[in-house]
């Protein structure tokens, strides 16, 4: 495999913005914008996407205007943001478009609701604040420069929208931070053939020793001679090689993989954090003989269960160790400060001792995937909350999280779905047989989309249906916190009956899906302590340590209560870094660690602190 030819996509550097679909040629758009804040509500009236319109101001894609690193920095409530860009001619040749060929415009994500236009003309529309969507405008470029208009509409006051921990007040307060709108991920362009490769899905199939590989193309196939080519390689060795005559715009590929079935190379293939292994492939179309496109990708091959108690990776019991990642940054809020803070995320996450974060009320850049796929980080993928019930935010939600899963199940560091967080948005779900009922569909729409992965139905509490039954635990007495998990009985009795929040841990009125009793319980929040000393507002946490003695001192007390217990399935501590006036973070908010990062990680490994 020549990666002057074909770019590895497991060894690239982390800036492509769709890392598991690459193409060599493509041109950010990010960096400076026009820019207004539209309180009234009379761009559209006033004819603001016309290309005689100029905004205002100037802010730096992708940082959300409320944000220090935007240019703006106003945190204030503003429904309605517009940008304006000018395509050049550079762009566009950097693109590498020529007369003939698709143009599309992509938006890695916008929040909430977005309408783009391209010299006046409406390209598209998308809703939805943490998912990608893509125009085409290959007309406007077969004419030359043009410029690109968007609209984000992103009411503070609407708590139907899937929205996360922004808050809807004025000012942050608790546990809810400061609101993202508008553009916050990667705007890009590509040039492409007409009929093109314009998704990828991945899937291993252990049991069959296969590959499978789930490809869409922009269309229907016209011509009887479209053929789909697929290969797999591993450190410059071809693994496999797959050719299929394709008539349908999506097709499922099977690509057997006798390393697969060899017993003694089998587990040189496999991904796990100690070991993330990741396959290159190379996925081509051809018509009538003639290559059109080439993309690259890679995947990961291991597999995710759950079985008598235990969290299964590769067939074998995994504890989980994971600590709870909000994904937020004091100078660019939901939006890293860079691709390179992206790693650091990971690289800090893995030095610190944890296995596993759990991403929090964000749908992250996949641009963290891609760190966490090749540095071995296993991620729990959780979906933004909305905050009100009702069949408006019960068709955003379902529409959202189809989008998401559809984006990011390729990626192998994915090990567990949570499409709900303590009831939030179905806060009467106890109560309310259409609330549970959603809370029911969303875990069996999770499993339609994807069956290979664990989908926690209801994180914290309330559980419904779930693969693992998941506790939120902030008792921050050893003593009390042993106690509550220190054997099966113990267990048993906290999921059984009202848990330590003062909600009943588990729905179980009309059918159960089979197995459930014998899930994992992993407590997926505890600790929460803060320890801010130099801190300039006023902080917030479950536990307040006084110095940073004691602050070890709790932090090993509550550690060591849980990994005592010979039957959890394992603990998220919450939380990574502080965030606001939340300051209960292991890290500060610019992620420089409070006690030594050897100290901690032996307190999250539960080993002796080193000498």
């Amino acid at each position: 495999m020549a990666d002057d030819v074909f770019p590895r996509a497991s060894r690239q550097d982390g800036t492509y913005p769709r890392p598991q679909l690459v193409r060599p040629q493509w041109r950010s758009l990010d960096g400076p914008w026009q820019f207004a804040h539209d309180d009234a509500n009379v761009g559209m009236h006033d004819g603001w996407a016309e290309p005689s319109h100029t905004l205002g101001r100037t802010i730096t894609v992708p940082f959300p205007p409320e944000s220090e690193l935007s240019g703006i920095g106003d945190t204030a409530h503003h429904p309605v943001v517009w940008y304006r860009r000018r395509i050049t001619a550079e762009d566009i040749a950097a693109a590498g478009w020529s007369s003939g060929m698709s143009f599309l415009l992509h938006f890695g994500a916008v929040d909430y609701r977005a309408s783009v236009w391209a010299d006046g003309r409406l390209l598209g529309t998308h809703e939805g604040g943490h998912t990608p969507f893509t125009v085409d405008a290959s007309a406007l470029a077969e004419r030359g420069p043009f410029d690109v208009v968007v609209r984000a509409e992103d009411d503070p006051d609407d708590l139907e929208q899937p929205r996360g921990k922004q808050d809807w007040l004025p000012d942050p307060h608790v546990i809810w931070y400061h609101r993202t709108t508008g553009i916050w991920q990667s705007v890009w362009l590509e040039a492409v053939p007409r009929l093109h490769v314009s998704h990828l899905s991945w899937e291993t199939d252990l049991a069959s020793g296969a590959v499978l590989l789930d490809v869409e193309l922009s269309g229907r196939p016209t011509a009887p001679a479209t053929e789909v080519s697929v290969d797999l390689w591993r450190d410059g060795a071809r693994l496999a090689r797959v050719s299929r005559t394709v008539s349908e715009p999506r097709e499922r590929i099977v690509i057997p993989l006798p390393a697969l079935t060899n017993g003694q190379g089998y587990e040189e293939l496999l991904w796990s954090p100690e070991h993330p292994r990741l396959i290159d492939a190379v996925i081509g179309l051809r018509i009538d003989d003639v290559d059109v496109d080439t993309v690259t990708s890679y995947l990961g091959i291991r597999s995710v269960a759950v079985d008598a108690g235990r969290l299964l990776l590769n067939d074998r019991p995994r504890p989980v160790i994971a600590v709870l990642e909000q994904g937020y940054w004091p100078q660019s809020h939901l939006a890293a400060p860079s691709a390179d803070a992206l790693r650091a995320e990971v690289e800090l996450i893995k030095e610190l001792g944890f296995t596993t974060a759990r991403v929090h009320q964000k749908i992250e850049d996949p641009r963290f995937l891609y760190w966490a796929d090749r540095l071995g980080l296993m991620v729990w993928e959780e979906l933004p909350s909305a905050y009100r019930f009702s069949p408006t935010s019960v068709a955003r939600l379902s529409r959202e999280w189809t989008e998401a899963i559809s984006r990011d199940r390729s990626h192998p560091s994915v090990v567990a779905w949570v499409p709900i967080n303590e009831s939030w948005g179905v806060q009467q779900v106890a109560h309310d047989p259409r609330q549970l009922d959603f809370v029911r569909a969303l875990f069996h729409l999770t499993r339609a989309l994807d069956s290979t992965r664990p989908v926690i139905s209801n994180d914290g509490w309330e559980h419904a249906d779930s693969a693992l039954l998941t506790v939120h635990d902030y008792e921050n007495d050893p003593a009390v916190l042993t106690e509550s998990y220190r054997d099966a009985g113990a267990v048993a009795a906290t999921v059984a009956g009202v848990g330590p929040a003062g909600r009943r841990m588990q729905l179980l009125d009309g059918e159960q899906t089979p197995g459930l009793s014998s899930a994992p319980v992993v407590v997926s929040e505890f600790g929460g302590v803060t320890y801010a000393p130099n801190a300039e507002i006023e902080t917030w946490g479950y536990a307040v340590a006084e110095s940073a003695e004691d602050f070890e001192s709790r932090l090993r007390g509550v550690f060591g209560a849980l990994q005592a217990s010979a039957v959890l399935g394992g603990y998220c501590y919450t939380q990574l870094t502080d965030t606001l006036q939340e300051a209960n973070g292991l890290t500060d908010e610019h992620r420089s660690p409070k006690l030594p990062v050897e100290v901690i990680r032996s307190i999250v490994l539960g080993t002796s602190t080193p000498a």
